[in-house]
């Protein structure tokens, strides 16, 4: 059911993976052709912050913090694999793995790869202070309109 925590928390974590992606794109090579990066990064934020951050809010200022952070990582994590996923797909389908196995194998690769390019200082504090503030916003939206 709609409320109006949970459309605060799905513009709010849109929000902050969009920042995140686009604090991501300096850390990947100048080749890289990224497309609705950003933007699918957003969705996956909106679906994380609306079935997470909306749907506990009201339980209080902690937990809202603390649900806040879980969707801010949830969506990395979510991106995270879904573009480690795409990667494999596009390399194997340029003949890069000799078999299934092997490009299941290196899409744990590809995922690793990426998560180290991840943890930097911009994009983690995006996603660690977004994500306190996201959870802060979806528990003051469930207080008021509730």
């Amino acid at each position: 059911m709609p409320t109006a925590a949970k459309l605060v928390a799905a513009i709010a974590f849109a929000a902050v993976a969009f920042l995140a992606a686009e604090a991501f794109k300096p850390e990947m090579p100048e080749w890289t052709v990224f497309g609705a990066f950003s933007f699918i990064c957003a969705a996956f934020g909106a679906f994380c912050g609306w079935r997470i951050s909306g749907r506990r809010a009201g339980r209080g200022w902690r937990v809202a913090m603390g649900v806040g952070l879980t969707s801010a990582l949830c969506t990395a994590g979510v991106a995270l694999v879904f573009f480690s996923v795409r990667e494999m797909l596009v390399r194997s389908m340029n003949r890069r793995f000799d078999g299934p196995l092997e490009a299941a194998v290196g899409t744990f690769g590809i995922a690793l790869e990426y998560g180290a390019l991840m943890l930097t200082a911009p994009v983690l504090g995006i996603l660690l202070i977004g994500g306190i503030l996201g959870g802060l916003l979806a528990e003051v939206a469930a207080r008021r309109w509730n």
